[in-house]
Formats: structure tokens, C-alpha cells, sequence
């Protein structure tokens, strides 16, 4: 079995293990329908489209939208 020459010192092993650990920036992608900013593979928020299809109605999108805001 191979064995290390030198040991590692703690904060170059913690520097390569954090490599994993890094948070990326969130990709945001336009609606097909209204352009408006979403995640990836989510259903619009503003129109409630997703793929094509109307998934969510725009009374009930709306309300969401005023709760979540309210608090």
C-alpha cells in the first residue's frame, strides 16, 4: 500500500475537501410565456405556465403571491 511522504497539513486538506462545498450562483431562466425570471423546471409564479401547459390558475397564483409578501 502506498503511503503518503508528507503529511498534509490541516488547512490544505480542508482547501481541497471545500471544493465540494462552494455554493454556486442561482441560473435563472425566463418564462416561455410571460419572460418573467424563474427556476429552472418550476412553474411560472407570475402566469402559472410550465411547458406549455397552465398548471396553476391566476387567482390562486396571485393570492400566494399577496401572502408571501405580506409577511
Amino acid at each position: 500500500m502506498v503511503v503518503p511522504a508528507k503529511r498534509l497539513s490541516y488547512s490544505r486538506s480542508r482547501k481541497r475537501r471545500f471544493q465540494k462545498e462552494i455554493l454556486k450562483p442561482v441560473k435563472l431562466v425566463g418564462c416561455k410565456n410571460c419572460k418573467a425570471l424563474t427556476l429552472p423546471h418550476r412553474v411560472c409564479i407570475e402566469c402559472g405556465f410550465y411547458n406549455g401547459k397552465k398548471y396553476i390558475d391566476d387567482k390562486s397564483a396571485k393570492s400566494k403571491k399577496n401572502k408571501s409578501s405580506t409577511k
